[in-house]
């Protein structure tokens, strides 16, 4: 891509899309096309269609969709499969009417099954069981990845597809409900030190292995993917121009994760584990080979990244007390 290269990036207001839009940014891209929920419905077909007639990006890098933790999967699972299979299905095939060079779709490594072989590679989708917690998600997460291999099938497109593990970063969701572990936690921890709390309280036993991903860095690994050369990526990505996965290839138990981020956040009190709620699964971890084949590996570890996000989010509460 050159700097006037024109990108439209489909969600560049979430966690992942905003941490692209700063990397393009960084990199002295000019011609970024974003919009906004209100300026374009992505679930509305014939808007998506108008709009890509249109503008005719180049690139499109598809950041956008329904996300959310644990409660919000099992809440919300209507609204999880069909928003996410609405959003990709439009802009995939908005794409290739409008012959855009080359797209790029962000899934997430729930795609592979509950009981999958450690770490989880690739070849492991669709062979076994989905969990059932976030099954609707997955399946519409599956749907993109098959969309883009199957519209490369068939009318020779170069759409790609990677599936990145469990993020975090400036711009996260840290609703105390609906967020994912790493911003909820990091609320209550900020919570209890501006109210001086004597402890906090983790579900679980603390000893589940986690894989966590700065979206900063995940950001740079999705624009080297869709830079790489088309040779290059089906070289890596056969037989069936698949999707990558995105990672840091080592995972870290709840308890450290949450010792480390006892420490950044400077609170004071007890941290205690309440092994009376569920652990969830043991162990989730991805295979990232194919991806360090190609040349990428992560560079941003877990303290400095937790103390990335944190600044921000501290940033963010200050401004919401002066409202």
């Amino acid at each position: 891509m050159n700097k006037d290269t024109k990108i439209y990036v489909a969600g560049h207001q979430g966690l992942v899309g905003s941490a692209i839009m700063r990397q393009l940014e960084t990199r002295g891209c000019t011609n970024l096309i974003t919009r906004t929920h209100k300026e374009l419905d992505l679930i509305n077909q014939s808007a998506v269609q108008d709009f890509f007639a249109t503008v005719k990006p180049e690139y499109v890098i598809l950041a956008a969709g329904k996300v959310g933790g644990v409660h919000a999967n099992n809440t919300y699972p209507a609204d999880f499969i069909y928003l996410n299979m609405m959003i990709e299905a439009n802009v995939i095939d908005a794409a290739y009417k409008s012959n855009v060079t080359r797209l790029l779709f962000l899934g997430s490594t729930c795609i592979y099954p509950k009981a999958v072989a450690q770490p989880m590679r690739e070849d492991s989708l669709l062979t076994e069981v989905l969990e059932p917690t976030n099954e609707p998600y997955a399946v519409a997460k599956i749907a993109g990845i098959k969309l883009c291999e199957s519209y490369n099938r068939q009318y020779g497109t170069d759409f790609r597809s990677v599936m990145p593990t469990n993020l975090y970063g400036v711009n996260d969701n840290f609703h105390l409900e609906n967020s994912h572990v790493i911003p909820g936690l990091m609320r209550r921890f900020h919570e209890a030190k501006l109210n001086n709390d004597a402890e906090v309280v983790v579900w679980g036993t603390g000893t589940p292995m986690r894989e966590f991903l700065c979206v900063d860095d995940m950001a740079e690994a999705s624009l080297f993917v869709l830079e790489l050369d088309e040779e290059i990526y089906q070289a890596n990505t056969k037989p069936m121009l698949s999707h990558i996965n995105v990672g840091t290839g080592k995972d870290v138990a709840i308890r450290e994760m949450a010792e480390t981020m006892k420490r950044v956040v400077g609170f004071k009190g007890e941290l205690k584990f309440d092994s009376s709620k569920p652990d969830g699964s043991k162990k989730k971890l991805i295979d990232v080979s194919r991806l360090t084949a190609m040349g990428w590996t992560y560079s941003i570890e877990l303290e400095e990244g937790l103390k990335k996000t944190y600044d921000w989010y501290k940033t963010i509460n200050t401004q919401e007390s002066n409202l």
